[in-house]
This record gives structure tokens, sequence and C-alpha cells, in this order.
């Protein structure tokens, strides 16, 4: 039995998994600020208390590059900034009593998706989710990439799709997440008629249609360039804004095809009918899975 804690862009949120299924979940704001850590640890400990349930591990998702060997943040975005270089492997043993395993929140959702989700049972998948930013993973032959200090399959988002375009807080010029992405529509220099509007907003109405067509195209030229790179059996298109389903995907897929590579073969596109469990489901798989941390959980392994 696993507790899940996922710090996403708008909110904290918590799940207890037991046998793969779902026994309860919470969700708290974010604040941005240490105050973060307070309010997980005290919704975490509600949400035992309330499901009576008994975890033996935590798996913590950050939006940020995560050290393969210390499982600390190397980088995140401002939002997150407080937690670059925090030990939360001594913070979940402190403040929870568990042993933690840490990763990225999108390779976290890859693996929960390959593993008991959508696409389940693939070997060869790449992940996007659009939203607050845009972040991606990458699996080959069953292996979810990290690289030498774990950047690797993480930064599609930051492949540079115009090279006119925006300067992004990553360094580089153009990324689609600068020009695609929840906080390119309120950073500073952005058209008026953008003020409060949200992803969401551009596919619930036709009030924006030039920006969606711009923001779907800015997805699909990612996702070629993702496809390129790992060269996927399928591609798992996750986030809030797939609520919108068809609208979303077909656009994305149409421009795949026809900017692909002649001789790739398009891969599958998969929308999880459940896109807001696949971190919590990689995650009770990874704490499942990890090894022990300290000469004391070595010895009850």
């Amino acid at each position: 039995m696993e507790l899940c804690i996922d710090f996403g862009g708008t909110e904290i949120k918590l799940a207890v998994i037991d046998d793969g299924g779902i026994l309860g979940t919470a969700g708290v704001p974010v604040s941005g600020d240490a105050r973060d850590l307070i309010a997980a640890r005290t919704a975490a400990r509600e949400l035992v208390a309330r499901t009576g349930a008994s975890p033996t591990a935590v798996g913590i998702a950050v939006p940020g590059v995560v050290d393969p060997a210390s499982g600390q943040m190397l980088h995140a975005n401002d939002k997150y900034d407080f937690l670059r270089g925090f030990d939360l492997h001594t913070w979940a043993r402190e403040q929870l009593g568990l042993p933690a395993a840490v990763e990225n929140d999108a390779r976290a959702a890859l693996i929960g998706e390959t593993s008991t989700g959508s696409a389940a049972g693939e070997r060869d998948a790449v992940l996007v989710t659009l939203g607050t930013g845009i972040g991606t993973a990458a699996m080959i032959d069953g292996v979810g990439l990290r690289g030498r200090t774990g950047h690797a399959g993480i930064l599609g988002g930051h492949v540079t799709v115009d090279i006119h375009g925006p300067a992004c807080p990553c360094g580089n010029v153009g990324c689609g997440e600068a020009l695609a992405s929840a906080w390119a529509l309120s950073s500073a220099g952005q058209s008026t008629i953008r003020e409060g509007l949200s992803v969401k907003d551009l596919f619930r109405s036709d009030d924006h249609t030039e920006i969606r067509e711009g923001f779907l195209d800015v997805w699909g030229a990612t996702v070629v360039t993702l496809i390129h790179m790992y060269d996927p059996s399928v591609v798992i298109l996750s986030g809030g804004v797939l609520r919108a389903g068809d609208a979303v995907r077909a656009p994305i897929e149409t421009y795949v095809r026809e900017h692909l590579w002649s001789s790739v073969t398009a891969p599958r596109f998969i929308v999880p009918p459940e896109p807001e469990y696949s971190v919590a489901r990689g995650l009770s798989t990874l704490a499942r899975n990890a090894p022990p941390q300290t000469p004391e959980e070595q010895e009850t392994h």
C-alpha cells in the first residue's frame, strides 16, 4: 500500500493506492512557498486517517529535474524553487514515517500509464502533458530514459519551435512551453486579450480561435520532434486540457502525420480516460519497488 503526493502546478494531489486500486484522494491548493510542505504533510496524515490505510512507502512527484542518486530537485520552476536541493527522503521519514521514492512528475505519469494505465504493456512510449507547462517523458524498450544527470526525456517542452520566439526562463528561446502553455498566456508582454485566459478556456468556445490554433500547432511540432528523437509506438497525451478530447488530440495527430519523417511509422495516440491519476499510479509503482535508503530500512527490507 502506497501514499502518493504529486506537487502539481496549481494543486498538490494525494492518493492512497493498494494493489493498483485507489482507496482515497485529496488535494490542496499550491501556495508557492514552504507552506506547501506543511499542507502536504497535513493532507497526507488526514487522508491516511480517513481511509484507515497503512501505507508502507510514499511516492513523491515534483515538476522539475530530479537527481537520480539523491532524489533531490536539481531545478524547478519559480513556484517550487524552495524545493531545490531539499531532501524529500528525509522529510518523508521525519514527517510521515515512511521511506520515499522521488521522481519527475511527467516521468511518473509515463510509468503509471505504461504499467497499469491506458498504455499498459507498451515498451516504447512518449508522454506529453499539456497545461501549466509542457511536461514530457520517454521510454525505450521498457526503460524510462533518465540520462547521466536525470534530464533525459523530460525537456521536450524546451525544444525550440520558433527561433525568433520569446525567451524562456530555461535559457532557450522559442520553446514550445514559452509559446503554448498556461504560463505563456499570462507572461509579461502578452496581448491584453489573454489576461485571465486559461488553456482550458481556449477549447470551451470559439472566442480565441487564432490563439487555440497557434497552441495546437506548437504542440504538434513538439510531438513531431519527440517522435523523431525516440521513435515510440504510442504517444500518450495527458493533462487537464485533454478533457476536451478529440478537439485537442485530433489536430495534434493530423499535424504529426503531415510533418513526420517519411519512413517513420506513425505511432498510436492515446488519451488516458483518467489523466488525473496517471502520476499517482506511477508513484505507487515506484514507491513499491524502491530500494531501501537507510540502514534501518535495509534491515527490514
